[in-house]
């Protein structure tokens, strides 16, 4: 069967003069409109597109790439409103409908806005929702301490951001972990660092433990030959201006250079690291 707002794998079955009708099963055949024709294709090639529903709510097939797939979540930019709703840009021609009922907020034109699509059950249309914890669980965890995830910046609230995990679940990056300014829609590699007895989820960015360790080590002594051998940094210096310079948090970064100092490849001084020669 074909799946609305996904990408299908279908089989070409006629070429007309306005594109090419594609096997949709059950559903009958599926145009694909001339302009998304690949130039190659031919009767009984399979070409990877993406359905959705035209103006006339005809399945209609395309090779342009959306934003995101149906379960995905995507900031989205608002392009018009109306009494019903407003029209997101999600990268095809015809833009997403975000029903009155499914916003959180008043919609402005022009501004980017979080939101899920999914596919409405009355319907059967893709659309989009601004009530994304409605469709995360936080009862079933999927993810356990340690493992590396995908973040994507929810919330900002008083104690961090709130972040969705893995487009699963919901989780707190602490401010005390973040050593840059984070934007909503903003998406990080990052690591569970605590799951609490209430399946409340505490976050880091990065990779975890050693694993960032080992890639900073080898960082940091290209940065020193770059630099002549001498960085004017050590564990005096304070947590942004190592995060601004090398990317990472100061912990790491005593890491690495802990282990440096131990392979003997790198010597302290009172402002700074100096490389040692071999």
């Amino acid at each position: 069967m074909i799946q609305i707002g996904q990408y299908n794998t279908l089989k070409v079955v006629k070429k007309v003069d306005f594109g090419m009708y594609l096997d949709g099963g059950e559903a009958g055949e599926i145009l694909l409109p001339k302009r998304f024709v690949p130039k190659e294709l031919k009767v009984d090639d399979e070409v990877e597109v993406f359905l959705y529903h035209d103006s006339d709510n005809r399945i209609i097939a395309t090779t342009q790439k959306p934003y995101a797939v149906a379960g995905e979540i995507a900031l989205l930019r608002a392009v018009s409103t109306n009494k019903q709703g407003a029209f997101l840009d999600f990268g095809l021609m015809k833009d997403v409908f975000l029903p009155l009922s499914q916003q959180a907020e008043h919609i402005v034109e022009g501004t980017p806005y979080l939101v899920m699509l999914y596919i409405d059950e009355r319907t059967g249309r893709l659309a989009a929702t601004q009530r994304i914890e409605r469709y995360l669980d936080n009862e079933v965890l999927t993810v356990k301490e340690r493992d590396e995830v995908d973040l994507l910046v929810y919330q900002r609230t008083d104690i961090g951001y709130k972040v969705i995990i893995n487009n699963k679940h919901i989780g707190v990056l602490h401010y005390n972990e973040v050593f840059k300014e984070l934007e909503i829609g903003d998406k990080a590699k990052g690591f569970i660092k605590t799951i609490r007895e209430d399946n409340k989820i505490d976050v880091s960015l990065g990779e975890i433990g050693y694993k960032k360790v080992g890639g900073e080590t080898d960082r940091i002594l290209e940065l020193l030959k770059e630099h002549n051998g001498y960085l004017p940094y050590n564990d005096k210096t304070n947590p942004e201006e190592i995060y601004e310079f090398f990317g990472v948090s100061k912990k790491v970064f005593k890491m690495a250079t802990g282990a440096l100092y131990k392979q003997h490849k790198i010597e302290f001084t009172q402002t700074g690291i100096k490389l040692l020669e071999e």
